[in-house]
């Protein structure tokens, strides 16, 4: 077997490719890894300072000079030139798991967030189809944007018009792309879509994630903050938080990746109570001056203090579409017969992987 993957640096990426190593390494010829120069640093050096931290997984530890050799590095400058690194004898499944993560709701941000997440997949589609025997599409829980309710895997057949951010319009544009391409290329397309992601469940360190983003920014930017001011969280009560360990989602994607599963949302069945989860997330940080509320705040005239009003510009322009949305529960009856999901506590979860990004000074890998 052959593979490509994108992100293999990312959050979600850099498990996926550890996970597919350690299921499939026997069946392995090759992995492709397609990597951005990050500075001053190579592609090449990204890759081998990733393979070669603490947080490897233990069997790959043992089979480094193995993996080198059915790893390849390529310059994602050369992304949209598989000529140049593939061979036309061969069929690649392709995992695209790279993609542009941000929230803004400036329409200004609207053109960059559709060129990174819908054009570029379609470039990469259209170039790799004669090589490719499938496209595996890494999407977003959140790409159907706001509906509620009890939701089923299948998004792609939703018509959709409303959502919280560019960012879920264009995942979800991507994902109607790659299934009606497929079509007419009969190229197979599975779409798989992780919910937000938290500290590993299963593997050690036990809820390390090598970049904190969504939560943990809220977490930290309240960890920072060295006002006594308080501030005036708004969120809805019937809205839950939903989380699930990174590691949990890439050996999910590693079982499914070959299978002849179309649509996957990689959710909780169940989600933190979002009242709840604010206060365990604000306690761990040691933040105190807060109440929740699920009154309005539009206007600067509006906020009680300069840390509130602080908030609601920067971090809270992305997290508040979320903290108000409607509920929304997933139907994981296809996602737990193929790996179920494991038993904890959601709220000493919450609290456990905060505690450690904040031991960790909430510092990402530096891959």
């Amino acid at each position: 077997m052959n593979i490509i993957l994108t992100g293999a640096t990312g959050t979600l990426g850099s498990q996926i490719l550890f996970s597919l190593l350690e299921s499939r390494f026997e069946h392995l010829e090759s992995i492709s890894l397609i990597v951005r120069k990050k500075n001053t640093t190579t592609p090449e050096e990204r890759i081998s300072k990733m393979l070669g931290s603490e947080i490897l997984p233990e069997f790959l530890k043992k089979k480094k000079e193995a993996i080198h050799r059915k790893v390849r590095v390529v310059n994602a400058e050369n992304i949209l030139r598989p000529n140049t690194f593939l061979d036309s004898t061969k069929k690649y499944h392709f995992i695209h798991s790279a993609g542009f993560v941000n929230l803004s709701i400036d329409p200004n941000s609207k053109e960059e967030i559709f060129k990174e997440n819908l054009t570029l997949t379609q470039n990469i589609f259209k170039v790799y189809t004669p090589y490719l025997a499938k496209f595996i599409y890494i999407s977003t829980a959140f790409s159907i944007g706001k509906l509620g309710g009890l939701l089923k895997d299948n998004y792609v057949s939703e018509k959709q018009a409303l959502y919280r951010n560019f960012y879920e319009a264009s995942k979800h544009a991507a994902e109607k792309y790659l299934v009606k391409a497929g079509k007419t290329s009969a190229i197979p397309i599975q779409i798989l879509r992780p919910s937000v992601l938290g500290g590993n469940i299963f593997d050690k360190p036990n809820f390390f994630i090598s970049k904190y983003m969504v939560f943990y920014l809220f977490a930290k930017f309240f960890h920072k903050s060295t006002s006594s001011d308080t501030v005036r969280i708004q969120a809805n009560t019937d809205s839950k938080l939903n989380i699930i360990p990174t590691d949990y989602a890439a050996k999910v994607i590693a079982k499914v990746f070959d299978t002849h599963i179309s649509q996957l949302n990689i959710v909780h069945s169940t989600g933190t109570n979002i009242f709840n989860g604010i206060t365990k997330i604000l306690e761990t940080v040691n933040f105190k001056s807060f109440k929740l509320t699920q009154e309005l705040m539009d206007t600067a005239s509006e906020f009680e203090s300069s840390l509130e009003q602080f908030y609601y510009e920067t971090i809270g322009v992305h997290l508040t579409p979320y903290l108000t949305s409607i509920p929304q529960e997933w139907d994981t009856t296809l996602l737990e017969s193929i790996l179920p999901l494991p038993k904890y506590n959601l709220e000493e979860y919450l609290v456990a992987t905060v505690e450690f990004a904040k031991s960790n000074g909430f510092k990402n890998q530096r891959w």
